[in-house]
């Protein structure tokens, strides 16, 4: 390649650069593609999720341990990561929610947010980068606030009017959103457990699906990446606080997958380059080269 490609992803919380986007990361990380994460929260107030992992000494010192995690998940990866230093926001329950915490990320001002963003953006140089749409991808308020300012940092990083201390401008060719969990991919999952005499996880996750939210028309771009599917799930493994290793995440055998949804979606969201759809190729575009995967 004439030309050094970067991918940065951006991520709300440890742990998500893994459920969304890992096998694509991987994939890329093989053809030299150099990858960053960047990580938005250091995940604080998340939730232990790994029934094995719920212990007092772990909940006490949960902040450090979700760091520990991260590094073992990016040595899977192979992939740099960032910490932007904000706190998580925590995710609120009751009728009305209650107020998000003061200084969490959530609560930042969006200039003020933006900018570490807009710095680390110019400072990589990304062709490309990755986020949530504009639900989150669920509706947590840190993932919210990760598009925002996600969307907000790849127009202001090429403008030298804007944020004049966060290092040289750089324009981003393309920014992608996160496609990972589509009816259609979950429905094909579904079936192809169910045709095979296996134990389908999705039942009540499709009978309880609202239509009104699918996204599924809006994939612009298929990766395949399904080789890289094994080692999505050890970087998922190595979040061992969030991850439980009997749950829903590893209940579709890996050949399985490979052989009815072997891709990781996504919908170009922002391009200043010329693609045609759909897309097999997040740099599709970026450069004039014949590509080497």
């Amino acid at each position: 390649m004439s030309e050094q490609l970067r991918l940065m992803a951006v991520h709300a919380h440890p742990d998500d650069e893994s459920s969304k986007g890992a096998a694509s990361m991987a994939r890329y990380v093989a053809a030299g593609v150099e990858v960053l994460v960047v990580t938005c929260t250091g995940g604080e107030r998340g939730d232990i999720l790994n029934p094995a992992m719920e212990l007092p000494e772990v909940r006490a010192d949960l902040p450090r341990i979700r760091q520990v995690e991260m590094e073992r998940a990016r040595k899977i990866l192979g992939v740099r990561q960032q910490w932007l230093g904000f706190v998580d926001s925590g995710l609120p329950e009751g009728d009305p929610p209650p107020p998000l915490p003061a200084g969490c990320f959530a609560r930042q001002p969006v200039e003020v947010a933006t900018e570490p963003l807009v710095a680390a953006i110019r400072e990589f140089r990304p062709q490309v980068i990755t986020t949530y749409d504009e639900r989150g991808g669920y509706p947590h308020p840190d993932h919210v606030m990760c598009h925002t300012i996600s969307v907000a940092a790849f127009e202001a990083a090429g403008d030298p009017d804007r944020y004049p201390e966060a290092g040289p401008p750089w324009q981003p060719s393309k920014l992608y959103y996160h496609m990972t969990f589509t009816k259609p991919r979950v429905l094909a999952l579904h079936e192809a457990l169910r045709t095979r005499g296996l134990d389908s996880p999705y039942g009540e996750w499709l009978e309880s699906w609202d239509d009104r939210y699918d996204i599924s028309h809006r994939v612009t771009t298929r990766v395949p990446c399904g080789e890289y599917f094994e080692v999505r799930d050890r970087a998922l493994l190595a979040h061992e606080t969030q991850i439980d290793p009997t749950g829903r995440w590893f209940a579709v055998p890996l050949a399985l997958q490979r052989e009815v949804w072997p891709t990781e979606d996504y919908e170009l969201a922002r391009s200043l380059v010329d693609s045609t759809m759909p897309e097999d190729d997040m740099f599709a575009g970026v450069l004039d080269r014949s590509r080497a995967w």
